[in-house]
């Protein structure tokens, strides 16, 4: 405590530092750019060639207020924009992320048809679901049963795949949230989707 009164400039310092919060940076854009190319190699040809679906204006980011005519803070405020151009990118080529997309490629193959005929569905969370039973073949019901349950699974794991291969495994949320969009956004005319409301939707 004596050594804090002695030296005020540390103590200055340390108030500061406690003051100034540098918050994770999730990088919307960019990790929206790579849900798309991972989506687009699952769907193949069948991603629509005119999907022109914005993509956000800026990163979800937060921050806390803080004097900015301190030269500390400047100091602190300067280098923020340099960390968060460092994590503008999301890495999608690990060997985990490459073999879940590989499975997801081959189950989308064959779910293709059903999602077409309606009795594949897609939810608004990022998975899919059995939406008419009826219109599948009984003989045919346990495999596509079978079919949506292993695609729910790869998708969460590369969910979970991403946001830890980027070193941030509470971004799992944020990206899960975007491929459930971007899933819907990029699927052809006539496949079904539930809308924010759990309302089914044909596109």
């Amino acid at each position: 405590m004596q050594a804090l009164k002695k030296y005020p400039f540390i103590t200055s310092l340390l108030l500061l530092t406690a003051c100034v919060t540098i918050n994770v940076y999730f990088p919307a854009a960019a990790a929206e750019s790579a849900a798309d190319k991972i989506i687009e190699e699952v769907y193949g040809e069948e991603v629509p060639a005119d999907d022109n679906s914005a993509v956000p204006d800026s990163e979800s980011q937060s921050s806390v207020a803080v004097p900015a005519s301190n030269v500390f803070v400047r100091f602190v405020h300067s280098i923020i924009p340099a960390a968060q151009a460092q994590q503008a990118d999301i890495n999608i080529s690990t060997p985990g992320i490459n073999k879940l997309k590989s499975l997801m490629k081959t189950h989308h193959q064959s779910l293709s048809p059903y999602y077409s005929s309606g009795a594949v569905g897609m939810e608004s969370n990022g998975l899919i679901v059995v939406r008419d039973a009826k219109t599948i073949a009984l003989k045919e019901r346990n495999k596509v049963k079978k079919l949506v349950a292993d695609e729910n699974r790869d998708r969460t794991q590369l969910y979970e795949e991403i946001a830890s291969a980027n070193g941030h495994p509470e971004w799992e949320t944020d990206i899960r949230q975007i491929f459930a969009r971007r899933w819907i956004a990029l699927a052809p005319k006539g496949w079904w989707y539930k809308d924010a409301g759990g309302k089914w939707q044909k596109k």
